[in-house]
């Protein structure tokens, strides 16, 4: 079994937000008296991982201040696949026996399912993704016999292979929502508080 003690949090905020519009970064933009790019760093705070590390790039969020030590990427593509090795690079340096993969853009993640994240954990060759019931997403967590080929990856792609083909905890849809526009963004502000209307809007995006 994997300890969250012995797991680092690999906070991926480093996205250019290309399709958000002009705006630096779209995870400073205001969601419930919080910066978008915060809530799932403040959600998750009370959980005693043994180091929060913040992957960042434009965003204006100062991450420090929520125990979390930020590393730059300034690798010129500038894809996920980059912040990726960065974050793991360094949990490889420091000995962790796994890493937790979390988005800045997923608002709605809860602890309890990044509890049964490790509760699906066994022991250090894990990779234990989410899931909406249909396709698998992040948080994700790697065991650390995973961080070699984690190194490695290229491209938009990652390491989906890799997510397929290991254990995968289901959860309701619409605590997987990513923002990637204005417009979703918008959509979830006038949402959230009712989560059938969440439901459809998720059915929507799924269609």
């Amino acid at each position: 079994m994997i300890a969250v003690e012995n797991t680092i949090l690999l906070l991926l905020a480093a996205g250019r937000s290309e399709r958000f519009g002009d705006v630096g970064s779209k995870l400073d933009e205001d969601f419930l008296g919080k910066p978008l790019g915060l809530r799932v760093a403040v959600t998750l705070e009370d959980m005693p991982f043994k180091e929060r590390i913040a992957i960042v790039r434009a965003c204006g969020i100062d991450y420090s201040q929520h125990n979390f030590t930020m590393l730059r990427n300034d690798d010129p593509v500038g894809d996920m696949a980059s912040s990726v090795r960065r974050g793991v690079a360094c949990a490889k340096e420091r000995g962790a026996d796994a890493v937790l993969f979390a988005l800045a853009d997923m608002p709605r993640v809860t602890a309890a399912h990044i509890h049964r994240l490790f509760d699906a954990a066994t022991d250090t060759t894990c990779v234990v993704s989410s899931s909406d019931g249909v396709t698998t997403k992040p948080p994700a967590l790697f065991g650390s016999e995973r961080f070699d080929h984690l190194l490695t990856i290229q491209g938009d792609q990652g390491a989906r292979d890799m997510v397929r083909a290991g254990r995968h905890v289901v959860t309701a849809p619409a605590e997987l929502i990513d923002v990637d526009t204005r417009e979703e963004l918008e959509e979830l502000r006038a949402l959230i508080h009712s989560p059938a209307a969440i439901t459809r809007a998720v059915a929507r995006r799924s269609d």
